[in-house]
């Protein structure tokens, strides 16, 4: 009943993400950077800290990073294919991409139930953020690649039902032990990926730094307090 809770709130986050992207325009760049830093610091104050941790006792630290480099790596490569495309084919190979990042998304939320439900509490948090500009991106790929109102409003449907489907097929496959510290790894490969190299960037694109950084520490300094919460 949790986990359909929380696949529900995924979708109304993802959705909520594109009509904002419709609505408020100038203020885009305010709601990527906290986005950046949530999903920055789950990926460093959380499943980092977590493989580690649950990796131990199969994996040594030098393969647990190995692990994150490839996460990093595959969403590197992923990316850049999506960039090489013309225009005509960026909307919906963007859009496509974003909605296979909702997809994993679900997945690790999944996922992280079955370590714990601390963990399964402070992913949400962070993938409910993402979600949010996973929503306002898509919105945004497709209308500034020629799509319409329409065409962008089905690829952000398909986008919030993404992670409803990444949760949902969690309940039918289950991680075994010794995998777990390297597929929270990979998932923290992932998110720096998106928070680093997509999120932190187009926050900043042409808008005011200090701001913009002061929302970006924000979002850091919520999943910090959260994992520290959860922790107590």
């Amino acid at each position: 009943m949790l986990l359909a809770a929380i696949a529900f709130a995924a979708f109304c986050a993802t959705f909520a993400g594109g009509l904002f992207a419709l609505r408020l325009k100038d203020r885009l760049h305010l709601v990527l950077g906290f986005s950046a830093g949530a999903v920055v610091g789950v990926a460093l104050f959380d499943l980092l800290p977590a493989a580690l941790d649950l990796g131990a006792k199969y994996h040594d630290s030098k393969t647990l990073m190995s692990w994150v480099a490839l996460g990093f790596s595959v969403y590197l490569v992923a990316d850049r294919i999506v960039a090489s495309r013309n225009t005509r084919q960026r909307g919906a190979l963007g859009a496509g991409s974003l909605s296979m990042h909702s997809f994993l998304d679900g997945i690790a939320i999944g996922l992280a139930f079955q370590v714990s439900t601390s963990l399964g509490a402070i992913v949400t948090l962070a993938v409910l953020a993402h979600d949010f500009s996973d929503g306002i991106n898509t919105m945004s790929v497709v209308l500034k690649n020629g799509g319409d109102r329409r065409r962008a409003l089905q690829w952000l449907t398909i986008d919030a039902l993404a992670p409803v489907l990444g949760v949902a097929s969690t309940y039918f496959f289950a991680v075994p032990d010794e995998a777990f510290g390297a597929v929270l790894a990979v998932f923290a490969g992932f998110f720096l990926f998106i928070g680093a190299s997509d999120l932190i960037p187009e926050s900043h694109h042409a808008h005011p730094k200090m701001l913009t950084t002061a929302m970006t520490l924000l979002g850091a300094g919520v999943i910090y307090l959260a994992v520290v919460l959860a922790g107590a």
